[in-house]
Parts: structure tokens; C-alpha cells; sequence
């Protein structure tokens, strides 16, 4: 992994320049935002002034309208031909120095049916996008990731007959796939355990009563037991792949990343998902992006990706592949 004083130097003799001419195309961008908002929101002052208090009750709606204006803008073509532009100058340039080996795509993501395939989520989505893959080899290790977003949808009726839909988040977040050099019989998931928090040993028996998953299996790492609840479908396989050292790298990961981390150990994979809220590679648009700070949080996201191989020691070959 590269240094903090690495990166810096990188920024300071690669990046800066760069990011000197997108800044000027993103001040002109967050200009015409902003002017089409004053004006929009002009044109409302001046409409409820003309008509009236009666029509005060629609100014809500003027305000919607306005912000729906700038994100349209925003994503107009001029939007993503500055998004684009600023991943080919500076997240493709960052992931080269970290690995000259991987390969970025900027609009490509890791397919449906490989998330699916990871078991962490049992809910298959109806809406499912995502960018920002990032693939190749660190060391001996073959490693895939990426930006998701996976949606499904609920359809209700009220009273009057009016059809409503709403879309609910099935993860959203940096996706991860990695060759684990070992063919699994089973299937082992290891999720956020918030029910012993919270509940303690009736949360553990809640997770024993899980229909949607496979068996609960029981671990000898307290630390590990508080953080995580694990099923599988094969109690000696599960115990084999979550050695005490094993165990010991996710509970370290996962506090590392702050974030409540997923695992799986499917086929000879394993998947890891990390929820994010915000989108992690896109360019600011109302703020600079000359600024250091920016530029080291999306080394810390890309190079916390990468990391998981020597995170948890995956080009250590303690087994082998069958």
C-alpha cells in the first residue's frame, strides 16, 4: 500500500495540474446550476407576488421543481462529460500508481447473478446498476470490485384505487470479489450480528430461528461472535475457513473500514460488501477539487479495496485449490 507522503508527492507532481483544468470546467458547471436556480427561484417570488398569498401553498412545490432543474443539469450531458473526464485524468491515474496491473472501467460493474451468487443478499432486486469496476491481480490473488446499487420494489393501493410505488435499498455500497485458492463444498455467511448486541442470548437464539439462511454456526472468538453472526451449510467447512487467524483479519477489517461489513466463502470466492452512502468516485461539483483531502479519500476507498488481499492474507496459500 503507498504512503501517505506517496501519495501526496503523486498529487502534488501528477494530479495537480489535472485537477487545476477541472476545476474550471466544474466552477462553469456549478454556475450554471446555481444561475438556473436564482432564476427559478426568481420566477416563483415573483409569481407569488403577482398572484398573491393564496397561491403561497404552491411554493413548496416551485422549490421541488427548482432542485429537480439542477439535477437535471447535473446529470445532463455536460454533468457527465465532466464526471467522465474526471475519472479517465484522476481515478484511472490513482488506481495506476497504486497497481499498474488493474484495470479500471468507469461504466462497468460487477454482473447480477455474481451478486446473487455471493448469498449475502437473499432478496433479488428489480432495479440493480452499478460503475466503477476495478479488476485484475494483486500479487497471486485475482480481485474484482466495484460501485452497486441493488433496488426492489414495493407496489400498494389505497382506499381510492391510486397505485403507489416505492423503491427500497437492497445494498449500496463498494462490492468486492476475490479468489479465496480453495473450491468450497458449502456455502459460509458471515453478517452484521445485531441481534446478540442488542438482545444478547435471546438475539442469538432469534438468529438460530433465521428460515432464509442456512445452519447458525457457533465460533470459539468472542470478539468475533459479538461482531458477526455466521451460517453455513457445512459446519466442519465453516470452522475450517474461519481459522482464530482468519477471524482476527475481519474483526480488524471491519474495524478498519468502520462499516458494517458482509462476507461470503461461495464456490472458490469470497465476497465482501461494505454499504456506503454516498457514491465514492464521483467529482464534487459545488465544492473545489484542487484540495488534497478529496484526492486522499479516494486513494483510502480504492486503496481499502485492494487492501483486503493483504488484509486477510489471501495470497498466502494455505491450501490447495481442488
Amino acid at each position: 500500500m503507498k504512503t501517505q507522503e506517496e501519495i501526496y508527492q503523486y498529487y502534488g507532481t501528477h494530479l495537480k495540474g489535472a485537477l487545476a483544468e477541472l476545476e474550471e470546467k466544474r466552477k462553469a458547471l456549478a454556475k450554471k446550476i446555481i444561475l438556473s436556480m436564482a432564476i427559478g427561484i426568481g420566477a416563483c417570488i415573483f409569481i407569488a407576488i403577482i398572484l398573491g398569498p393564496a397561491i403561497i401553498f404552491l411554493f413548496p412545490f416551485a422549490v421541488i421543481i427548482v432542485l429537480l432543474i439542477a439535477f437535471l443539469i447535473g446529470r445532463s450531458d455536460l454533468g457527465k462529460t465532466y464526471a467522465l473526464e474526471f475519472k479517465t485524468r484522476i481515478i484511472q491515474e490513482i488506481i495506476r500508481f497504486i497497481d499498474p496491473g488493474l484495470i479500471y472501467s468507469n461504466k462497468s460493474y460487477i454482473a447480477e447473478p455474481v451478486f446473487m451468487l455471493s448469498d449475502i443478499f437473499k432478496t433479488h432486486p428489480d432495479r440493480y446498476g452499478g460503475d466503477d469496476l476495478v479488476r485484475g491481480a494483486i500479487g497471486e490473488t485475482g480481485i474484482e470490485f466495484c460501485e452497486l446499487h441493488a433496488e426492489y420494489k414495493t407496489e400498494t393501493t389505497d382506499s381510492h384505487g391510486h397505485r403507489r410505488t416505492e423503491w427500497h435499498t437492497i445494498f449500496k455500497g463498494l462490492f468486492i470479489m476475490a479468489n479465496f485458492n480453495k473450491n468450497f463444498n458449502g456455502k459460509t455467511i458471515v453478517l452484521p450480528d445485531v441481534a446478540e448486541r442488542f438482545f444478547g442470548g435471546f438475539g442469538k437464539m432469534l438468529q438460530g430461528w433465521n428460515m432464509a439462511r442456512p445452519e447458525l454456526i457457533k465460533l470459539e472468538d468472542p470478539e468475533f461472535e459479538q461482531l458477526f453472526a455466521v451460517y453455513g451449510t457445512d459446519q466442519v467447512e465453516a470452522r475450517y475457513i474461519l481459522s482464530t487467524s482468519l477471524m482476527e483479519r475481519i474483526t480488524n477489517f471491519k474495524k478498519k473500514t468502520g462499516k458494517k461489513i458482509s462476507l461470503s466463502f461461495v464456490g472458490s470466492k469470497i465476497f465482501i460488501a461494505i454499504p456506503y452512502a454516498e457514491n465514492l468516485f464521483e467529482p464534487r461539483l459545488f465544492r473545489t477539487i484542487i484540495d488534497f483531502e478529496p484526492i486522499k479519500k479516494y486513494f483510502d476507498d480504492l486503496q481499502l479495496a485492494m487492501g483486503v488481499v493483504e488484509d486477510l492474507n489471501l495470497n498466502t496459500r494455505i491450501w490447495n485449490k481442488q
